[in-house]
């Protein structure tokens, strides 16, 4: 017979990293209500069997009898879901440790167990990553992309505060291409970063998107894409078959028409995209689903940036507003086109939950339903990061990237904010012990 334990103890003992997971015993969560990730119903009465940092069994309660030595925690009136997923943050543009490091714990504390970094300084994100995985920091695991871009993209100075010490667009992180460019040895530098996948971003033209494309994927790299690319279209990208494309919004150009680089974008007219689906949009997402690529639509940002100007109206106009966004994030949708939760900005200090969770409000408002959402923040987002065998479901074998909570966050997604326990790779993380942000965390003090 196992040691049995409340939660509570069981967060006393497992928290915040008092032994290696790979060198813990077992641990049985039993009597939990399980969400497991597939979009399927919620089964009570189910346990799962941990095994350092990966998950043994799943089984209803009266299937799976405790191991000799393991520690059981008693879930009863409790739900279990896989951890959550951010599909798009940015760590390192420039990199800044004590902020990275907050802004993590406050996701991993806050239920959030993956994220997907967009490309920065991977000099810094690499050791973020390393921190991360062997748990010397209270972090999710980090998935990261090698950014590749035209070489007129290069006077960004976001290029500049990721490229330091080394030219713009020779670092193997962040690299100029263009028709002269061998692209073998191109993915080849990229994958020696340990990045994820290639992250094409702007100033290229469709025949080159597709060609970066298909020696990432030879190479066995994922591809994740802006949904323009400029003056590559969003045709241009899907027929590439690019994995991943991110921000909805940039997906109006195809009605508003595409510029010819990154740095000429301007702000579009919502009209043709609110109160009905746009039938140019339509063919866009029938291609989508039928490819399975995935739109990380990163709808809060644009609102963020609404509420940003009206509150100071010499800010410069953005692409689009957060009306034009939700609603082609709703089109989506409607037509089954994989979401994944991205974000692409930071909550302030002062919020004590992860920026995520601005997303999934944003999802909500929209119409998806609360299941849809959690779907879209697990096993969607599992996909998104190139890491569905390993998580985004509750499954033997996978790791034991778990959380618990007090409420169904599948009748409301506000109840992930009932969150009482997070579970990274087998090692358990009290919501109880986070620490809140300070002023100066993850932002100045001015």
């Amino acid at each position: 017979m196992g040691l049995r334990l409340t939660v509570f103890a069981a967060i006393a003992l497992l928290a915040a990293g008092a032994v290696r997971a790979a060198e813990a015993p077992a641990t049985l969560y039993r009597h939990a209500t399980l969400i497991d990730g597939t979009g399927g119903p919620s089964r009570p009465g189910m346990s799962v069997l941990v095994e350092g940092e990966r998950i043994k069994a799943v089984a209803p309660d009266a299937g799976l009898a405790a191991p000799a030595g393991a520690t059981v925690v008693d879930l009863t009136g409790k739900f279990l879901a896989p951890g959550l997923i951010d599909s798009h943050e940015h760590l390192a543009t420039p990199p800044n440790r004590h902020a990275a490091e907050a802004n993590m714990r406050r996701d991993l504390y806050g239920g959030v167990t993956a994220i997907r970094d967009m490309a920065d300084d991977l000099r810094s994100v690499g050791e973020l990553a390393r921190e991360s995985r062997a748990a010397e920091v209270p972090a999710p695991d980090i998935y990261y992309a090698a950014l590749m871009a035209g070489p007129s993209f290069f006077v960004d100075p976001r290029t500049h505060a990721a490229n330091f010490g080394v030219e713009p667009g020779k670092a193997p992180w962040m690299q100029s291409i263009d028709a002269k460019t061998d692209l073998r040895n191109a993915v080849t530098l990229a994958k020696g970063t340990s990045a994820t996948a290639i992250k094409i971003y702007a100033n290229l033209p469709g025949d080159l998107v597709k060609k970066i494309t298909a020696e990432a994927h030879r190479q066995g790299m994922a591809v994740w894409a802006h949904t323009t690319v400029y003056p590559a279209t969003a045709v241009d990208v899907l027929a590439a078959r690019v994995d991943v494309v991110s921000h909805t919004c940039g997906l109006g150009h195809a009605v508003a028409g595409t510029p010819a680089t990154y740095q000429a974008r301007t702000p579009m007219d919502p009209t043709p995209f609110l109160g009905a689906d746009n039938p140019v949009i339509a063919r866009l997402y029938d291609t989508m689903k039928a490819q399975g690529t995935i739109l990380d639509a990163t709808v809060s940002i644009y609102a963020e940036q609404d509420r940003a100007r009206a509150a100071n109206p010499k800010l410069k106009p953005a692409l689009c507003s957060g009306a034009m966004a939700a609603a082609l994030t709703k089109q989506a949708w409607r037509a089954g086109v994989p979401i994944t939760t991205g974000t692409d900005w930071q909550a302030p200090w002062d919020d004590p939950w992860p920026t995520v969770s601005h997303e999934f409000a944003a999802l909500a408002k929209l119409g998806m339903s609360p299941a849809e959402i959690l779907h879209s923040a697990t096993e969607v987002g599992a996909r998104a990061a190139g890491q569905a065998a390993d998580m985004g479901t509750v499954a033997p074998g996978k790791l034991a990237n778990l959380i618990v909570l007090t409420r169904d966050p599948t009748a409301d997604i506000e109840n992930l904010k009932s969150l009482e326990l997070t579970i990274k790779r087998g090692r358990a993380y009290a919501r109880s012990a986070f620490k809140p942000l300070a002023k100066g965390d993850i932002e100045d003090d001015e």
